[in-house]
């Protein structure tokens, strides 16, 4: 489905991983070919010694042979390679990246700054629109930056990456308050109140499962995962506890897991520091910051919900003609489509009718909830999933695992937008020629199919708009 040679590589060299990611796909909308990494913990003595081990540059050379190996037989036309805080800090950082250089890789080192910058360029990828703060938590260091009306400003690294954590908190709780409070006060740097606080980096993530885990929320990836300030700072309270053991939790690595405590100990401190309004965890950070900084402008403009979705059910029969014909027919029934998480629904749900019968239980949950989109909050995914229940013709009323992520009147909407895709879907057997001559209309407290093919509406169709006016509560047509 994507060419490797047509894709991109990044080699993210951190403080406490080496990894390389090799995306494919649509630019504005990257899907992960190949995801692999190294826990080499190359910045884990940086602090004491001023030096990187030589058992963690020999584990990261290692790594690095092989993804070199690897990138050159599968031909990936481009590749760049990052390296942050553990070379910056080191006296031998500039050896390190000598060697390199030997096996063929051209390491560009970031300052602090254009860390902080670049992460945060990646959430901004993300989540359009984004304003706030975002906080990066690496093995060595925590970047923090604002970002508004599409740019970063005011970068600032501080010395708290998830591996310099645990000797500070050993100091005791006050003198970890103290400290981090310390560093706050004394970088050039101040935050906005109110803001709110864009949460990046592995062990960040693994506190939001294990937060998500807590709540029994109906979602897997903790990407998109928002809470008020006043519940975050509660639940990481809750895990920053001394003494507890650390659960094992499902989608944490067990070396990630021990990270739990100590990071949410760094949250609390954030939310009474900065006094956000609320916390997003992003799965996008710096590598996807490298990748989306790169892109022409009118790219980045790009909706990616809709660039991913659209790349999704391409190969499923669903181009642009036949979206722009399903939306033209119902959008006077079912106003949402024409958002961008409306068009996106209306394509999945044209997507659905091309997908066996006896694999289409799990699509709200599968594609709605769980499928990793960009640019859709939680409220958005649920209208993803109310809408694929009502076209394959479920009952969307009763309790729902996705009900509480969005009010009742969006969902009712998407349930009517599903009902209309099922609908107009009928109507075409999937075909923009046929459908572009139906339109769904309301009249006279009822909903008319009006075509310049009456023969279009066979029974089937007759029982889809049944079933859509009985959602609606209108009178039959």
């Amino acid at each position: 489905m994507y060419e490797w040679a047509r894709s991109r590589a990044i080699i993210d060299i951190g403080s406490n991983t080496v990894r390389l990611v090799v995306y494919g796909g649509p630019p504005r909308a990257p899907v992960t070919l190949l995801n692999e990494k190294v826990t080499a913990k190359l910045g884990k003595h940086v602090a004491e010694t001023g030096r990187l081990s030589d058992k963690a540059v020999d584990s990261v050379l290692s790594a690095l042979r092989r993804y070199k190996a690897l990138l050159d037989l599968a031909q990936v036309p481009r590749v760049d390679v990052v390296a942050t805080a553990a070379a910056r800090d080191a006296e031998n950082g500039p050896e390190f990246l000598a060697k390199i250089r030997e096996i063929g890789f051209e390491p560009r080192l970031l300052s602090g700054v254009e860390e902080a910058e670049t992460s945060a360029t990646g959430v901004l990828g993300a989540f359009p629109g984004a304003s706030g703060i975002v906080g990066d938590l690496g093995g060595g260091s925590l970047e923090l930056v604002d970002i508004a009306d599409g740019g970063t400003s005011h970068g600032v690294s501080l010395p708290l990456g998830s591996l310099r954590l645990p000797p500070l908190r050993a100091r005791g709780d006050r003198v970890f308050v103290r400290e981090i409070s310390k560093m706050l006060a004394g970088a050039d740097w101040v935050a906005e109140p109110e803001a709110t606080l864009y949460l990046v980096g592995g062990s960040m993530r693994a506190l939001g499962r294990a937060m998500m885990v807590q709540l029994d929320w109906p979602l897997d990836d903790t990407h998109g995962f928002a809470l008020d300030a006043g519940k975050a700072l509660e639940l990481a309270k809750r895990f920053a506890r001394r003494g507890q053991a650390v659960q094992q939790i499902d989608g944490v690595s067990a070396s990630r897991a021990t990270s739990i405590p100590d990071a949410a100990a760094l949250l609390a401190v954030l939310l009474q520091k900065l006094d956000p309004k609320g916390i997003v965890f992003s799965s996008w950070g710096l590598r996807e910051g490298v990748l989306f900084g790169s892109l022409p402008d009118a790219v980045q403009r790009e909706d990616p919900l809709l660039a991913g979705v659209g790349a999704f059910v391409g190969p499923m029969g669903v181009d642009a003609a036949l979206v722009e014909a399903t939306v033209a027919a119902l959008r006077e029934v079912a106003p949402l489509a024409a958002t961008p998480v409306g068009r996106a629904a209306v394509m999945l749900c044209l997507a659905a009718g091309r997908v066996e019968p006896n694999l289409r239980r799990e699509l709200p949950v599968e594609w709605g909830l769980q499928k990793r989109w960009v640019g859709v909050d939680n409220a958005g995914r649920a209208v993803l999933a109310s809408a694929l229940r009502a076209c394959l013709g479920k009952n969307g009323a009763g309790p729902l695992p996705w009900s509480a992520l969005a009010s009742q009147d969006l969902l009712f909407e998407a349930r009517t937008l599903g009902h209309a895709a099922r609908l107009c879907r009928r109507l075409s057997a999937g075909a923009a020629g046929a459908l572009a001559q139906v339109r769904l209309r309301p009249r006279n407290g009822t909903i008319v199919i009006e075509s310049a093919e009456p023969h279009l509406v066979g029974d089937g169709a007759a029982r889809d708009l049944r079933d859509l006016l009985q959602h609606l509560g209108l009178a039959p047509a």
